[in-house]
């Protein structure tokens, strides 16, 4: 038989690829606008939306707020120890606090925050448009009712994404700093004023902007980017080439290059 060549591998290709991809982003940022002035529009907001915003808040933060503040907090433990010895055995453990605070609450918390709340909740929203593709509707049907799903679905499923990432995110922070502290100090009290001075200078009001700024950017892009990406495939229908989850990829990129951004402002 004879061997087929990928489209890929074919340079005549190229030039139509390249357009399908920026397409495909300039898709997901024009679908982001929308959302985003539908949500501050006030003619949005009747009492079905606010049942609707209600909802997908308690499913996707209140169900899942101790279960992931325990996990986190565990493996928050075993790094608070492991960063505590290090520091130790090097002669650095006035570091060590501070350390603490930059990696864990400032870094890990808000990332895996963002990625707990996309495997948990953001999926959702992704599954019920992929079925509209197995429902028998035309494409054009099946266009119009994603649409529908929008307006109904998106804006309340984008503020309780970017409220789940802050909610698990600071929850899970200030009980972090609270076993860094007993990590360090034990149950004494005159560990305090040194406490404070520490985690005062790790949060200087930059720094503490930056962190609310970089979490509520986590928590759009896990409610928009899987969204946009499986709404882009009843709009634009192709054959998937594989069995990742519609946006998985781009969403992971767009999370990195966030922390990304934010650690080159703060550290360069």
């Amino acid at each position: 038989m004879p061997r087929t060549i990928p489209p890929i591998a074919q340079p005549t290709l190229w030039p139509a690829y390249l357009a399908r991809y920026l397409r495909s982003w300039w898709y997901m940022i024009h679908l982001g606008a929308i959302a985003v002035v539908t949500a501050l529009s006030p003619s949005t907001w009747r009492r079905a939306s606010f049942h609707a915003t209600a909802r997908h808040i308690h499913a996707s933060t209140w169900q899942v707020l101790p279960w992931f503040t325990l996990a986190s907090c565990l493996v928050s433990l075993v790094i608070i120890r492991i960063v505590l010895v290090t520091a130790k055995s090097y002669g650095l453990s006035g570091l060590a606090l501070e350390m603490v605070v930059r990696v864990l609450v400032l870094e890990l918390i808000p990332l895996s925050a963002a990625l707990f709340v996309a495997l948990r909740a953001s999926m959702a929203f992704d599954a019920a448009a992929l079925g509209l593709a197995r429902s028998g509707l035309s494409i054009r049907a099946a266009s119009d009712e994603a649409l529908r799903r929008v307006r109904r679905d998106l804006v309340p499923q984008l503020i309780a994404n970017a409220v789940a990432v802050l909610s698990l995110a600071m929850v899970t922070s200030i009980i972090v700093l609270l076993l860094a502290y007993l990590n360090v100090y034990g149950l004494s009290p005159w560990g305090i004023p040194d406490y404070t001075r520490t985690v005062g200078r790790v949060f200087a009001p930059v720094v503490t902007a930056g962190f609310v700024l970089k979490t509520v950017l986590f928590g759009l892009a896990v409610a928009l980017i899987p969204t946009a990406a499986v709404l882009e495939l009843q709009r634009y229908p192709r054959a998937l080439a594989t069995s990742v989850q519609p946006g998985a990829l781009r969403l992971l990129f767009v999370l990195i290059v966030i922390e990304a951004g934010s650690l080159a402002l703060k550290y360069i």
